[in-house]
């Protein structure tokens, strides 16, 4: 079976062709820069050279017909024709209370996707492009749509509800939906693999850590509580993004900087986090390590506030769980971080957790960085997120 997998943002397209018997990829590539002339294709052949070259890319469309056409043309391609595709797996990231698990895009699914748009109005219209660009260029192949909200529809209502009048839930669905549920359901199967314990009986905290970034608790396979909330801005204080933060002080900002709401939220979107905090030093963990490191006060603000806010949701969710297996880190920020893992896992010395300060540092790919007398395993697991969509759209595809 050949899956294809498209994930759209607002200027690029990743894709990935897998052969799902080997789950290896036959090629994979992004298209950078849409909506310009000076649009960028890499296109990475397993078995071959990669191909780079500037494209115009006007839109989506123009350039899922460039991905299209290279991989069947006579130089470069590595299938023949495009029905040698059996389904194309999509990212989705927002699918409500509708998901709760990967679905066949029918004209049903995409009216609903469509009527989902305000609760994801910078993603959801961004990964439907890629959906009828599909449409356009590879009619006739099934599509699936993997959801990163679905993997926490498993929450329970007392995990998901706000303290606000029932009533806004029933008539507008304000809850708490979720967020990188693709990649902890990919890691959370990984890590009970790992540790030789059936999937559906172990308690595991997941830290996915990225320029979004999210704290996850799951017991025996299911989400039960995770940090994000509506929208991807509650939660753990992030590069850019906030975190949660009393209501109020949106009207305190509001009024003192004499800016509407909308004009507020993009403060706490774009401006806050370890960018603001760090006195917009920088809002890349990796830069803000290096100044910590040469005791920038502004560097050292930033990663304690952001590091303490992970380590306090993993304390609330081992309380949730009554008890933790395993504890991993996962995402860019979490596979690359030392620095961050260190500053968390010392938050976590009360639990018992003693990492291996050698291994974190040097770790490379997926490792165990606790030592044996720890009393909770804490695990470095790398997201290959175009994988778990492949998988889930296959599994869903086999059994049309």
């Amino acid at each position: 079976m050949k899956v294809l997998v498209i994930n759209c943002r607002n200027a690029s397209m990743t894709f990935e062709l897998y052969e799902m018997e080997t789950e290896k990829p036959l090629v994979k590539g992004v298209c950078k820069r849409i909506g310009s002339k000076f649009g960028h294709l890499r296109y990475e052949p397993t078995n071959a050279g990669r191909l780079e070259r500037d494209v115009d890319l006007p839109d989506h469309d123009a350039a899922m017909k460039i991905i299209v056409e290279t991989m069947i043309s006579a130089n470069h391609g590595v299938i023949s024709d495009i029905n040698e595709i059996d389904v194309i797996g999509h990212r989705i990231v927002h699918g409500g209370d509708k998901f709760k698990r990967a679905a066949l895009l029918n004209k049903k699914a995409l009216s609903d996707i469509e009527a989902l748009t305000e609760l994801a109005p910078f993603h959801n219209p961004l990964n439907l492009k890629g959906i009828y660009a599909c449409q356009k260029y590879l009619p006739g192949i099934p599509m699936v749509g993997v959801f990163s909200t679905a993997f926490h529809q498993t929450m329970p209502e007392e995990a998901y509800l706000y303290g606000i009048p029932y009533d806004y839930y029933k008539k507008y669905k304000i809850r708490r939906y979720g967020f990188h549920g693709i990649s902890y359901d990919f890691v959370a199967r990984r890590a009970a693999k790992i540790m030789d314990v059936p999937y559906d009986r172990c308690k595991q905290i997941i830290c996915h850590l990225g320029d979004g970034a999210s704290v996850c608790a799951i017991k025996n396979g299911k989400s039960i509580d995770t940090s994000m909330g509506y929208t991807p801005l509650e939660g753990v204080i992030m590069e850019t993004r906030s975190g949660s933060i009393d209501p109020e002080i949106l009207n305190v900002i509001s009024k003192k900087e004499d800016l509407n709401m909308e004009q507020v939220i993009d403060t706490i979107n774009t401006k806050s986090g370890v960018y603001g905090l760090s006195n917009f030093l920088s809002s890349n963990i990796q830069d803000i390590s290096e100044a910590y490191g040469k005791n920038d006060p502004n560097a050292i603000r930033a990663m304690h506030a952001y590091t303490y806010s992970i380590a306090k949701y993993i304390g609330a969710y081992a309380t949730v769980l009554e008890g933790v297996d395993a504890i991993t880190f996962t995402g860019e920020v979490g596979e690359h971080s030392a620095l961050v893992r260190k500053l968390v896992c010392d938050h976590l010395k009360y639990f018992g957790i003693v990492i291996n300060d050698v291994r974190n540092v040097t770790m490379k790919k997926e490792v165990q960085i606790s030592l044996p007398e720890s009393a909770i395993r804490v695990y470095v697991i790398p997201i290959d997120e175009q994988l778990a969509i492949a998988r889930q759209t296959a599994e869903l595809y086999s059994t049309l």
